[in-house]
């Protein structure tokens, strides 16, 4: 199977059993194709992206001890994980010309976006609430939309929508357990351990595509698209040996942990 066909299946197919169906083992990429940004993903009536404000805010810590809530925060969460699944397919097809090595990484997250997908599907079926039953928003897909390179897509989502899951998997594992859920919270554990790779990808790339002169750091600042900022690559929660672990300098990760926004409006 060809790399764009698997982008297409995910993005272009309305149907969510062939968006989470995992390509086979044997990908290749000797056909990435003409460059194509597309505009919304396509998804069945029940998925596609309700208007602003409509989806349901996450349920607070307190809020989970009612499976109902717990109901809500997986399918929110199974809306998140589809959505960076689709934006990786979306980036695949807007940037063809990235590297080979690279294109083939994404295949290997996007199969752990899949799996992701649903795990939370199936933990708020278990709960009662059907994936799709609710609204559902489109931020991280918004946010992509202005991705105009590999490397603001690196330090969009690896390094800010995914290094903020090293916090919040850690915050809703031990929020889940509080509420007498265990599964639940085993869910997010793995979940965790998984966003310390994607994360790891995300920094090993930046490393290889930014410019010789310049530090991880102001790699990532400089490919950032207001709203997203330092700030947003964080929880409540700062999860320092998991950065470390994922592969972040130290110096990269007490600058991220130290941030104020107050330093957005001084590098502009």
């Amino acid at each position: 199977m060809e790399l764009r066909a698997f982008a297409e299946q995910v993005l272009l197919r309305p149907s969510l059993e062939e968006k989470l169906t995992a390509p086979p083992a044997t990908l290749t990429d000797t056909d990435p194709g003409p460059a194509a940004r597309i505009a919304e993903p396509e998804r069945t009536p029940d998925l596609v992206f309700a208007p602003r404000r409509s989806a349901p805010s996450m349920p607070s810590p307190q809020a989970l001890a009612d499976p109902h809530k717990r109901a809500i925060a997986h399918h929110i969460m199974a809306n998140h994980e589809l959505q960076a699944l689709e934006v990786m397919a979306w980036v695949l097809l807007a940037f063809p010309e990235a590297p080979t090595d690279f294109r083939m990484g994404m295949a290997c997250v996007m199969r752990d976006e899949q799996r992701h997908t649903r795990m939370h599907a199936e933990r708020a079926r278990k709960l009662g609430v059907e994936f799709g039953e609710l609204p559902v928003n489109c931020y991280i897909w918004k946010k992509a939309q202005e991705f105009h390179s590999v490397l603001d897509y690196l330090a969009g989502l690896p390094l800010v929508f995914e290094g903020r899951n090293l916090d919040h998997t850690c915050e809703l594992a031990e929020a889940f357990e509080a509420a007498g859920d265990p599964r639940s919270a085993r869910l997010m554990q793995v979940i965790h351990d998984d966003e310390i790779e994607h994360v790891r990808f995300g920094i090993e790339w930046l490393r290889r595509l930014k410019r010789d002169d310049q530090s991880d750091w102001d790699a990532f600042v400089d490919h950032l698209h207001w709203p997203l900022r330092p700030g947003k690559a964080r929880g409540m929660v700062f999860q320092r040996e998991a950065r470390l672990a994922a592969g972040l300098g130290a110096e990269f990760v007490d600058r991220l942990e130290k941030w104020t926004d107050e330093e957005s409006v001084e590098t502009g």
